[in-house]
């Protein structure tokens, strides 16, 4: 078990930039799949970027794919997400999740056993 706890999210234009970060303790960070989703009202929680124990490997929903990186630093615990030219369709609470023991990828929410208490990320138009 890891406690993950976001921050970074706030208010921002159209295509302006955020950087959220996901700090974690409590355990081996690196040997943690780590993955970012988001939930907007009356939505469902959906993926947006993972990475696995090493940070070589990266997958991102499409609908961010090109403005959107996630990253890590397992030597300080701590993982970010980096979003660009950022869209009102990007308005959302982001959660950071992590999944002890899986080395690739987890796109599907559940298959994450560790959650944050989410940071929200308001884009105006």
């Amino acid at each position: 078990q890891v406690e993950l706890v976001e921050s970074g999210g706030g208010l921002v234009q159209a295509g302006g930039s955020l950087r959220l970060s996901c700090a974690a303790s409590g355990s081996t960070f690196g040997s943690y799949a780590m993955g970012w989703f988001r939930q907007a009202p009356g939505k469902e929680r959906e993926f947006v970027a993972g990475i696995s124990w090493g940070g070589a490997s990266t997958s991102y929903a499409d609908s961010v794919k090109g403005r959107f990186t996630i990253f890590r630093d397992n030597a300080k615990n701590m993982l970010y997400l980096q979003m660009n030219s950022l869209k009102p369709e990007d308005t959302a609470v982001y959660y950071c999740a992590a999944e002890y023991g899986a080395p690739t990828v987890v796109r599907g929410a559940e298959g994450y056993g560790d959650w944050g208490q989410g940071t929200q990320v308001t884009v105006s138009s």
